[in-house]
């Protein structure tokens, strides 16, 4: 069972309401308006999948195809494709033929450092 920090209840809260009107206002103007927000919130819920996660994991080591994807994650071809087909379609992966063969790669490095920095994170 994970032990509370918190001494008391409301140590985290003001003792009195008091806001800095400057502040607010300084803040206010430089975050995103309502539709960046919905925009981003969207994007964040494609790493809210575990065999998604996989996937870009695998593609930040290395671009592969699908036979390879399947293989490392010991996956099917539909649910590597299906998964993949919602990675594409937000710009997260993209992939080039070679031959008969689609090779797989992360759209870019952005997408990696948002991977790599939340896995940091979890590890610390």
């Amino acid at each position: 069972m994970k032990k509370n920090n918190l001494e008391n209840e409301n140590d985290d809260m003001c003792e009195v309401f008091n806001s800095h009107e400057d502040v607010v206002d300084r803040v206010r103007e430089r975050i995103p308006d309502e539709t960046e927000f919905a925009d981003l919130s969207e994007f964040f819920k494609i790493f809210g999948n575990p065999t998604r996660l996989k996937i870009i994991s695998l593609l930040s080591i290395e671009d592969l195809c699908v036979c390879d994807i399947c293989e490392a994650l010991d996956l099917n071809q539909t649910t590597v494709s299906n998964q993949l087909r919602i990675l594409r379609a937000n710009n997260i992966v993209k992939y080039q033929k070679e031959g008969k063969m689609a090779r797989y790669s992360l759209t870019d490095l952005h997408i990696e450092m948002i991977y790599k920095v939340g896995l940091e994170h979890i590890l610390e």
